[in-house]
């Protein structure tokens, strides 16, 4: 990843690229003391990915900085300040800013905020691979109308399953593709009137049957079925460390707020968030998952 840092600290600036280089976040590709000297054009010529700005600065501070290269600049904006006024916080997410960083300057927070937003550009880079596999896919699929599972028409409901998972933190897992084909499923279903979610063993053994025609043999069946829920399992386990650590930075976070107990039973989601904390301990690696509200509440805000 390529950083660009603006702060009018020089300290400030040397400790934050000391972080990103010794932890191998990635390189800083650029500095500056004053917002006035940051536009965008200067950021995309540099291909930077994350900009971290400091909120308060003596010429052009970070909210009219932000407000000036958010058109613009594609990457991701860390806000860096001591100062806490809620206006401020409020004004920076409304501009786009994801994530923020208290001064002073704590080696753990940042590498913390830095690699939950490393991760989240990964993630939206798969989903544009994802994007642009899944139109080849689209258009071929247009000359095969008559198979069973009609890809055009069912693309809607992929593509918003698509957006909600990332937003869930669980793009590029591998689980990924059977909950978007478990999606097909429940869609097809409900054009047939079946409006009751049928049984996770039977939603499993139609994406596998889906997958590899209705002639696959019981036993492979029953050894995909397996490996398919473990994938899932391990998604969903991988969306609840996303939102707990969502809500751990920010409690007020939309996403938080609007997903946390839609997925998840929220006693789960806090129990996670103190372990991330360090407050307690889990001694049990594998916690117990609904499994079958996810995919009911993954289904429910696809199709809108």
């Amino acid at each position: 990843m390529k950083f660009f840092i603006v702060d009018d600290s020089a300290t400030v600036r040397i400790m934050l690229s000391n972080i990103i280089e010794e932890e191998g976040l990635g390189r800083v590709c650029g500095e500056a003391e004053d917002g006035s000297e940051v536009y965008a054009d200067i950021l995309t010529d540099k291909n930077i990915d994350i900009l971290l700005i400091d909120l308060l600065m003596p010429n052009r501070d970070g909210i009219e900085t932000v407000r000036e290269i958010a058109p613009h600049f594609r990457g991701k904006i860390v806000m860096i300040s001591q100062v806490e006024t809620k206006d401020l916080i409020g004004e920076a997410y409304s501009l786009g800013v994801e994530y923020y960083i208290t001064k002073p300057i704590n080696r753990l927070e940042v590498v913390n905020i830095l690699k939950k937003v490393c991760d989240h550009l990964l993630l939206e880079k798969s989903l544009y691979d994802i994007q642009q596999s899944l139109s080849v896919l689209h258009t071929h699929a247009q000359k095969h109308e008559s198979e069973n599972f009609n890809r055009t028409s069912n693309y809607p409901i992929i593509s918003a399953g698509k957006t909600i998972l990332l937003e869930l933190g669980i793009i590029g897992e591998s689980g990924m593709k059977d909950l978007l084909d478990i999606l097909v499923i429940l869609a097809q279903l409900e054009k047939e009137g079946v409006r009751e979610t049928p049984a996770l063993k039977d939603l499993y053994k139609r994406v596998i049957e889906k997958r590899l025609g209705p002639d696959v043999s019981a036993h492979e069946v029953q050894k995909e079925i397996r490996a398919g829920e473990q994938r899932i399992r391990r998604a969903i386990h991988q969306s609840l460390e996303h939102i707990a650590s969502l809500g751990l930075t920010d409690y007020t976070n939309p996403t938080f707020e609007n997903y946390a107990s839609k997925f998840f039973d929220y006693s789960q989601v806090r129990m996670r968030m103190l372990e991330l904390e360090g407050k307690i301990q889990n001694d049990s690696p594998h916690t117990r998952i609904n499994i079958k509200k996810f995919i009911q509440a993954l289904y429910l805000e696809a199709k809108g």
